[in-house]
């Protein structure tokens, strides 16, 4: 039997004094002119740099936590789509210590920009559940419309639910989650994934269904650029920027692998296979290599970014199907969720083994590791920066 949530007190406790040890550390953030006004107001943010960061992962590095985060518990909250329920791990035992309900279709779990709340994007529910990062516990549902996924403005400006469905982004109060601006895009079927350019002035979004990309302004909210990827027969999914911020790539689980686009210019650049049903993107701690989870070969691809090549492929014994997750804090463990064998899988990053296979809910989807290191949330499962 699974623990209920009255016995995740003790876990917490455990896992908390590991993350105590952690150090917090500092980087520059890199804004556009009209977003200066606002990070220079938010401790959290450092003042206007540079257009083209080195890195914009510096922030990101092992156990590099923030003192918002430094005293959360360290767990894995794994959102069973199909269960609608959220499944709560410790990072230490490898053990479930806690399972609770969510609203129907749980997606994705995301941390706030702040870093202090985690919601439980529940699609169908129309609603997200936020989640006391430091005790585990969820709060009251907030109603919003078909949020399949969530981010953040790299300002803090707005949470951006995306409503898959909808076709739309809804550009949101951050904290309350009001509605202030609906982005129309029905040129983007299957809108599901995003990054932002290293300036913070651009978001980049997939669009599964429709076989391409889109480009959006975040100061004046709109649409700026669509960009069609092999002739629309693609089905782009996750999002992630290179950490020279020079090449955006896009996983495509129908041409298994990786598109490869520079994001000023937004043109394809290249291609990069990896294995059947390329899904998400994680860059390493050290940003060096990008960990691909290829969801149909049951395998997960390591990338260099310096070389644009796979240098290593890491098998999962047995029917496996690595789906959405994260890295840990110190970088020695990425945690994927086995979309269609419910479960999850701890990998260990140096020899790409099997640290651990865990029994979850059925359909786990968006798995947040948490705490992770960074200033703030760009959302998803944990786009930090």
């Amino acid at each position: 039997m699974r623990p209920s949530l009255a016995n995740l007190t003790a876990a917490v406790v455990a896992a908390a004094s590991v993350a105590v040890l952690a150090a917090c550390g500092s980087g520059s953030s890199h804004h556009a002119a009209h977003h200066t006004t606002v990070a220079a107001s938010n401790p959290l943010l450092a003042p206007a740099g540079p257009r083209q960061p080195v890195n914009v992962y510096a922030a990101d590095g092992p156990s590099n936590l923030s003192p918002v985060v430094r005293g959360d518990p360290a767990l894995v909250y794994v959102p069973n789509s199909m269960s609608n329920t959220v499944t709560v791990i410790s990072q230490q035992t490898l053990q479930i210590v806690a399972t609770f309900p969510t609203g129907q279709l749980p997606q994705h779990v995301t941390p706030s920009w702040d870093l202090k709340t985690l919601y439980v994007d529940n699609d169908l529910g129309n609603t997200l559940t936020p989640v006391d990062p430091r005790t585990g516990q969820p709060g009251r549902p907030i109603p919003v419309a078909d949020p399949y996924n969530l981010y953040f403005t790299p300002d803090g400006r707005y949470a951006i639910v995306v409503a898959e469905r909808l076709q739309r982004l809804d550009f949101r109060d951050p904290h309350t989650m009001r509605l202030i601006h609906s982005l129309s895009v029905p040129v983007c079927a299957g809108v599901d994934h995003m990054d932002f350019s290293a300036d913070g002035r651009y978001a980049f979004a997939s669009c599964e269904f429709a076989g391409r990309m889109i480009k959006i302004d975040l100061g004046a909210i709109r649409l700026t650029r669509t960009l069609v990827l092999g002739h629309g027969q693609t089905a782009p999914q996750d999002v992630k920027l290179s950490p020279d911020g020079r090449t955006l790539y896009s996983a495509d689980q129908l041409r298994a692998g990786v598109w490869e686009m520079n994001p000023d210019t937004f043109r394809v650049i290249g291609f990069l296979h990896t294995g059947d049903g390329a899904h998400g993107l994680y860059p390493s701690r050290d940003a060096k290599t990008m960990y691909v989870s290829n969801r149909l070969a049951g395998t997960v691809s390591v990338v260099s970014f310096a070389t644009k090549r796979v240098i290593a492929t890491w098998r999962i014994p047995g029917p496996a199907s690595p789906d959405m997750g994260g890295v840990s804090a110190d970088g020695s463990t990425l945690w994927l969720s086995g979309r269609y064998n419910a479960e999850v899988y701890a990998i260990d990053t140096r020899t790409g083994k099997l640290r651990a296979r865990i029994n979850v809910g059925q359909g786990p989807h968006g798995l947040c590791v948490w705490p992770q290191p960074g200033r703030y949330s760009l959302g998803h499962t944990g786009i930090m920066r």
